[in-house]
């Protein structure tokens, strides 16, 4: 076991202002550990969003803050060097499969190119502890429910193809250099202060808004929604040391988009007004994550139902 030492242990964190990274960071200050946040807030998305989660941690006395992308390898060694991480959780990424069909190159240097500094870093510095956060994404035209098993050599879209590079040059490095690698893989998380480019703040905001919810397909594709607290329990329990292992973090319920409107109708009270578009060849029909291997191993599994994640959403 993994002993992560309150005040004394750095635990490196990147995309401190992004929606995850951020909530991860709360969780790890709250319980009194040392949190070294990057971010190099880039205005992929309304950057006052980011800033409004930065603040918030700014407020802890054990959080320290560097403005600078992971694909900085030369200030990232400084930061490294000042501060003696002993884990790393990489949640830094570009995201979004529609996006990356338009600049791809981005995609693969962030995702990819990105880990692998970070990656180089922990191998010179000794960390013992890396954490990659990866994604559903890459399980597509796979049998459901999606195992950690699962070939997954097919990527449809450059997002999914810069995770899957990011994943394997991290085995690549657990393997040569004995670095204890968690991987974690997302399903569709959501919740306050999410992204604004996912389905569920987008449609929120449209619904309040009396704007017209753009839907790509006929509503019947099915995603595992995960709410945030949830996945971020699971990414701080993944800190422990496991040698190597790929994990799902998932609601292991998967619902229909239609169904998720209609809840999100009823909590806002207000009926949505719906504009089909015709499916993306990129996207994925349905996702649903076995989440056996993360019960095992984490002690895991979901806590907030769909119906209850939507209210906490709508309500921030």
């Amino acid at each position: 076991h993994l002993s992560i030492r309150r005040q004394r242990q750095m635990c490196i964190r990147d995309s401190s202002a992004g929606f995850i990274g951020a909530k991860v960071s709360e969780m790890l200050l709250e319980k009194d550990y040392q949190v070294i946040g990057l971010d190099n807030l880039n205005d992929s998305y309304d950057v006052n969003l980011k800033f409004w989660r930065l603040e918030r941690l700014k407020a802890y006395r054990n959080f320290i803050f560097y403005k600078v992308s992971i694909e900085n390898f030369n200030e990232l060694k400084k930061i490294f060097k000042e501060n003696c991480p002993e884990g790393v959780i990489n949640l830094a990424a570009r995201t979004g499969v529609r996006y990356s069909l338009e600049n791809p190159f981005i995609y693969l240097s962030t995702n990819s190119g990105g880990n692998l500094n970070l990656l180089e870093l922990c191998r010179e510095n000794e960390v013992p502890k890396f954490v990659l956060a990866s994604t559903s994404s890459l399980y597509a035209g796979q049998k459901m429910p999606f195992r950690e098993d699962l070939v997954v050599n097919r990527p449809i879209s450059p997002y999914a193809a810069s995770k899957k590079a990011a994943e394997m040059m991290t085995y690549t490095y657990h393997y040569l250099y004995g670095l204890d690698v968690t991987i974690l893989r997302y399903f569709t998380v959501y919740g306050p202060a999410g992204r604004p480019d996912m389905a569920v703040f987008r449609f929120i905001k449209w619904m309040t808004e009396s704007t017209p919810l753009e839907i790509f397909g006929d509503g019947d594709q099915k995603r595992d929604f995960t709410y945030i607290d949830d996945i971020v329990r699971g990414t701080i329990e993944a800190l422990i040391p496991l040698g190597y292992e790929i994990i799902n973090l998932g609601n292991n319920h998967p619902y229909k988009i239609s169904e998720m409107i209609k809840l999100t109708e009823e909590s806002i009270g207000k009926k949505a007004h719906l504009n089909y578009k015709e499916f993306h060849k990129a996207d994925m029909q349905a996702t649903w994550a076995d989440i056996n291997k993360a019960q095992e191993l984490l002690n895991w599994r979901p806590q907030i139902s769909l119906e209850e994640g939507i209210k906490r959403t709508v309500d921030w």
